[in-house]
């Protein structure tokens, strides 16, 4: 399986790991026309990654099996300049973001907000102004996390018309108030939204949407808890209305329960998301780092 593993970007230069060593040693080795000072500038400015993921630190520690990708300064400008979004995984036919929190994923009511829809539409666009990009999936504004994108309408709609198949796993990391007491567990209700916009949960069905939120304890503390979150179904809400449910909403989530706030944002990230791919059959999984403070406030 793939692990946000890129495909070659234009104007770059990808070399894979063949033993253990520190990533400037690997990348002076590599380019050996180029003087120390020329090759740490590089790091420096964010031209380097590292199995997909910009890397800047001259001691990190390679693993063999990884690839390394030194992007032109020309690739890693067009990058640099957008905002509120990493990019995780770029090919032909799709791209994968870690957005930030407080980033819309489309569709602002201000059409000067920024959202991660527009941003990665200006990002494709200075490299190509033909192309376009499609939003396959949405993250709400406060939840950060994988996003994916479709470079063609023909990928987006194979995507979202067999999207239960070809989304293999969707795993989320939630902060939830108090002490969750079960290790792991299931919550399955039907799902409906009134005509404020609230999603409300029932444990038969009302005629809504069936919902499956699997969770698994990770760590905890008196206040907080840590919880792994994999979806069976996505529907909007979902995970904070079944938070809600069990008694432990998403801390910061207002809308559903929550009273406190110790994030100053929404305590949910989409941490990773296995796919198979639209073009390829290949099955691919991206991952992206669980925000610190989550990590921190369950300790």
């Amino acid at each position: 399986m793939h692990t946000n593993r890129s495909k070659k970007r234009e104007n770059s230069q990808q070399f894979d790991v063949t033993v253990e060593e520190e990533l400037l040693p690997f990348l002076l080795e590599k380019m050996n026309k180029n003087s120390r000072n020329s090759v740490k500038s590089i790091l420096t400015r964010g031209q380097v990654s590292v199995d997909g993921r910009s890397v800047t630190k001259h001691n990190h520690k390679l693993r063999v099996g990884q690839q390394v990708e030194i992007l032109s300064n020309k690739t890693a400008m067009s990058e640099s300049m957008i905002t509120g979004l990493t990019i995780v995984y770029e090919d032909e036919a799709i791209i994968v973001i870690d957005k930030e929190a407080g980033l819309l994923s489309m569709a602002a009511k201000n059409k000067d907000e920024k959202t991660a829809f527009s941003e990665v539409s200006a990002y494709i666009r200075n490299q190509n102004p033909k192309e376009r990009v499609y939003i396959v999936h949405r993250l709400d504004r406060d939840t950060s996390g994988v996003l994916l994108f479709a470079k063609s309408e023909e990928v987006k709609m194979k995507l979202q018309d067999n999207w239960e198949e070809m989304a293999k796993e969707r795993i989320y990391t939630a902060l939830v108030e108090g002490n969750v007491k079960k290790d792991k567990g299931t919550v399955k209700s039907w799902l409906k939204e009134t005509r404020t916009f609230k999603v409300y949960s029932n444990p038969t069905d009302n005629g809504g949407q069936l919902a499956i939120t699997h969770f698994r304890k990770v760590r905890h503390n008196q206040r907080y808890t840590l919880l792994e979150i994999g979806l069976e179904t996505g529907r909007k809400n979902q995970i904070r209305v079944h938070m809600e449910e069990i008694g432990h909403p998403v801390v910061g989530d207002k809308k559903y329960g929550s009273t406190v706030n110790p994030l100053k944002r929404l305590g949910l990230h989409a941490t990773s998301l296995t796919i198979v791919h639209p073009v390829t059959a290949e099955v691919m999984k991206f991952e992206t780092d669980i925000p610190p403070a989550f990590i921190n406030k369950a300790l």
